[in-house]
């Protein structure tokens, strides 16, 4: 018993990781368009998301309960050997993909961890089939729509503010554009923060520590700070390759992506569903660009962000099942 007890607080532990992992895995998110267009300095832009991190985490628990009930049949099935080895095979990804600056869902990651830990070691007979399909639906449903809505908002601000100069608008969307990533960094708390959160209150009520899957005060605290501390750490190699890589952004770009993910993100945590931060504000920036002209944006960037949609969820349940049999192994039965 004392050695399970134990695997709960690795879980707990892990999560936290996760969270921290996410927080400079995904501070692009946020600031990338702002920082690129010199709206706000890089280090004033961390620790204004930083704090935005928290503070949006401590809004709602939908999301969270949505990743705790929606994925596993029930929480008898499985237990924190299982999810314990799912969090590595998010944090693994999660590290690889941003040694590399490539921005790749820490969401994403999370579900393969979960969906390959589970399946390997008790059967896929386990998962929720609908509330996977749920999930996955919104993971690639979000990134779409955030494509349109970001061609739709850069085409009326055009239609609206297409008479004034260059200047003139990099002038006046530059206080905007503080605005935005403001709302941008807000939502991105309020979404990602939760994922972790409902693995730890999974593990509590697999446990048997609490009776619902309410999310406990103290894990939504934990769960905000551990985001905000990695948002503060900053991550700056994909920062370049939002920022600057899919196309030339000025600050009117860079505000109507921000708004867009911000609207697509909110709308999502309103409705209890996991989304991917990173492929919203992907497919924002790719929308507004393809506003522009087609060849204004860089595809080739596009396509190897495709490819990282694809492989995440795979390659990040492989690892999880190989450390769920690693785990196994030196564990025995309390793993």
């Amino acid at each position: 018993m004392l050695e399970s007890h134990y695997l709960v607080w690795l879980v707990v532990l892990l999560a936290l990781a996760f969270d921290y992992i996410n927080g400079f895995h995904d501070t692009a998110n946020a600031i990338a368009t702002s920082v690129s267009t010199r709206a706000i300095e890089p280090k004033k832009a961390i620790m204004m998301t930083a704090a935005l991190n928290f503070l949006g985490a401590m809004v709602s628990t939908g999301v969270a309960k949505t990743i705790g009930g929606d994925i596993v049949m029930s929480p008898s099935l499985i237990n924190s050997g299982i999810i314990s080895a799912a969090l590595i095979g998010a944090i693994v990804w999660n590290l690889l993909t941003w040694y590399w600056g490539i921005p790749s869902s820490s969401s994403h990651a999370l579900i393969g961890g979960i969906i390959g830990a589970v399946g390997w070691s008790v059967g896929f007979d386990a998962l929720n089939e609908s509330g996977i399909l749920k999930i996955f639906f919104s993971l690639i449903l979000s990134p779409l729509v955030a494509m349109v809505g970001g061609y739709i908002i850069m085409k009326l601000l055009l239609l609206l503010f297409g008479r004034f100069s260059p200047i003139v608008l990099n002038d006046r969307f530059r206080s905007m554009q503080i605005v935005s990533a403001v709302m941008m960094a807000f939502s991105h708390g309020s979404n990602d923060a939760q994922k972790a959160m409902g693995i730890i209150t999974l593990t509590l009520l697999s446990g048997g520590y609490i009776d619902t899957l309410d999310v406990p005060l103290w894990v939504k605290l934990c769960c905000a700070t551990a985001m905000a501390c990695g948002t503060a750490v900053g991550g700056w190699k994909i920062i370049s390759t939002m920022g600057t890589k899919i196309f030339k952004l000025e600050t009117i770009n860079g505000f109507a992506a921000d708004l867009n993910s911000a609207i697509t993100i909110f709308t999502a945590t309103f409705l209890h569903l996991p989304v991917s931060t990173t492929h919203v504000v992907s497919g924002s920036l790719l929308g507004v660009g393809a506003s522009k002209r087609i060849k204004a944006v860089n595809w080739g960037v596009a396509r190897s962000m495709v490819m990282a949609w694809f492989v995440t969820i795979p390659l990040s349940g492989i690892v999880a099942a190989i450390a769920y049999e690693v785990g196994h192994l030196l564990f025995g039965k309390f793993f």
